[in-house]
């Protein structure tokens, strides 16, 4: 298991994640597959340790709001198993993904109370990075939005070249417009305003960043 900074995992001791891999089982979902579904009852947690996914929720209209994109190491569907409410996202891999299921996740917390604490703070974060980007939707254009989630998407997932960075991760328009809020045609229209200043390159599902320091700018 190679967890992301930041991510669940990352944060255990060895000892931790083994008693972790004993209270689960291995388990592998296809790339495309719907590994969680909003609106289910069901009380597992998913901790992934190869492979990526989105979390997302779909307004009454249908359009997909992406929520959040998450890699190695991270722990899926805890607040379920935690408080009993259905899920309150469809997660989907985008990617083929491995990952360990755990049905008594509250009874893993039980035993491991410094892991309780650190999953408070976990908790804690994601409601700090929501009220970020609630912020993000009222302060800036698409761009700026479009520009913020490239810079993400390089910190986490790039990959760097004699170019620039690579962003491997393989999100289509429309799943950037759903993690933006905004349009398919807004963001197609903030990435060309992107690529004319030669800040990035882009191909299908994939992203050059020639300029990061110069997307940052633009983000702000």
């Amino acid at each position: 298991m190679n967890p992301e900074p930041g991510e669940f995992t990352s944060l255990l001791t060895p000892e931790e994640i083994a008693a972790l891999r004993a209270a689960g089982r291995p388990r592998r979902w296809e790339r495309g597959t719907t590994v969680m579904t909003e609106g289910d009852t069901s009380d597992w947690v998913l901790v992934l340790t190869e492979g990526r996914v989105k979390c997302s929720s779909h307004t009454s209209s249908g359009t997909e709001v992406v929520l959040a994109i998450r890699g190695p190491g991270a722990l899926i569907g805890e607040m379920s198993s935690i408080d009993g409410w259905p899920r309150s996202a469809t997660v989907a891999a985008l990617e083929p993904i491995e990952g360990i299921v755990v049905q008594d996740f509250p009874a893993y917390l039980r035993e491991h109370g410094r892991v309780a604490v650190l999953l408070m703070q976990l908790v804690t974060e994601k409601l700090r990075d929501a009220d970020r980007k609630r912020i993000e939707y009222g302060a800036f254009d698409t761009t700026g939005r479009v520009a913020t989630r490239l810079i993400e998407l390089a910190e986490r997932y790039g990959e760097k070249t004699s170019t620039g960075v690579r962003v491997a991760l393989p999100l289509s328009q429309d799943e950037l417009a759903g993690w933006t809020g905004a349009s398919r045609e807004a963001v197609s229209k903030a990435l060309r305003s992107l690529r004319d200043r030669g800040l990035i390159e882009t191909g299908r599902r994939r992203v050059i960043i020639h300029d990061l320091e110069g997307l940052r700018k633009r983000a702000r």
